[in-house]
């Protein structure tokens, strides 16, 4: 099975006040890069949340957002009582200087900036939420799952209908192949039968046979055709493998080029050439495809 390094999962969770929401998003990377951002007071999560991706997750870039919407306590706020002195204690001067009989009231000072201070959840909120924020986590990575999965199925089946591809040029290859030497054979004989005429000379059989030999042996391509076949067959099984695929069908894609580049250059033969270029230009698409797959 193929999962897509491409995918998006959101949830969202609330308790008694406590709301928590998380977005998950996935692209292509050749290796994990595990990336995060969450609400002030709740970065200590970060390793909880990477372990619990990196069990979903083998590869990619992962984005992990989390918000966390929490009701206020008289905790979460200090005044800064030094700020207020300092405040009052330069502000009843000038009010003696301006003639201003008004007293300073408490309410004015702590309206003032910096009097009231918004105290950071900190860890121990972060622990106490973790249970919700857990939860809400592992929601948002199985609408990601669901997502990398749908796509998954449709890369694999993209990559079957160009290994196919392959294997059906491939097959004509093969079919031909035992032409190119007897062609070879009778246009050799063509021509030197006519140069033998011109010249009036003879030339041995042993000798023509052994070039005819030695044009089988550099134009033999039976080996490539043999393993270009096995490297199809291992694609198809690593694709149906539970375990992550996408660099291991690197390696096969790789391979099975080196087998069809050999193809066409051993050949030389037209028609073959013409299903060496079918079978690269399938060949890239399977390339193409498998940078997006986990």
């Amino acid at each position: 099975m193929l999962y897509s390094m491409t995918g998006y999962g959101e949830a969202q969770q609330e308790i008694q006040g406590l709301a928590v929401a998380i977005e998950v998003r996935t692209i292509n990377a050749r290796y994990f890069k595990f990336s995060y951002r969450a609400t002030d007071g709740y970065a200590a999560l970060e390793r909880r949340i990477e372990t619990i991706v990196r069990e979903q997750v083998r590869r990619g870039t992962v984005q992990v957002q989390l918000r966390v919407d929490r009701p206020h306590t008289p905790d979460d706020y200090r005044i800064n009582v030094n700020l207020l002195e300092r405040f009052r204690s330069d502000l009843v001067p000038l009010a003696k200087q301006w003639d201003k009989k008004d007293s300073i009231s408490l309410e004015s000072l702590l309206g003032l900036p910096g009097a009231v201070e918004e105290v950071a959840c900190g860890k121990q909120y972060a622990d106490e939420d973790w249970p919700l924020i857990q939860s809400c986590l592992n929601d948002a990575l199985a609408l990601l799952v669901q997502m990398r999965t749908e796509e998954g199925a449709l890369l694999a089946a993209d990559l079957t209908t160009n290994c196919n591809t392959i294997r059906r040029h491939l097959d004509l290859v093969q079919d031909r192949a035992p032409a190119v030497v007897n062609d070879y054979r009778d246009r050799l004989a063509e021509r030197v039968g006519q140069s033998l005429l011109k010249l009036d000379i003879s030339v041995e059989p042993a000798d023509f046979i052994r070039e005819v030999s030695l044009f089988s042996e550099r134009a033999d391509i039976s080996e490539e055709i043999v393993r270009l076949h096995s490297h199809l067959q291992q694609f198809a099984s690593v694709m149906n493998n539970e375990e992550s695929a996408g660099r291991k069908l690197e390696f096969i894609a790789q391979e099975m080029g080196r087998e069809i580049n050999t193809i066409g250059s051993k050949a030389n033969d037209t028609e073959i050439a013409l299903h060496v270029v079918e079978m690269k230009t399938a060949l890239e698409r399977i390339r193409e495809q498998i940078q997006n797959v986990e």
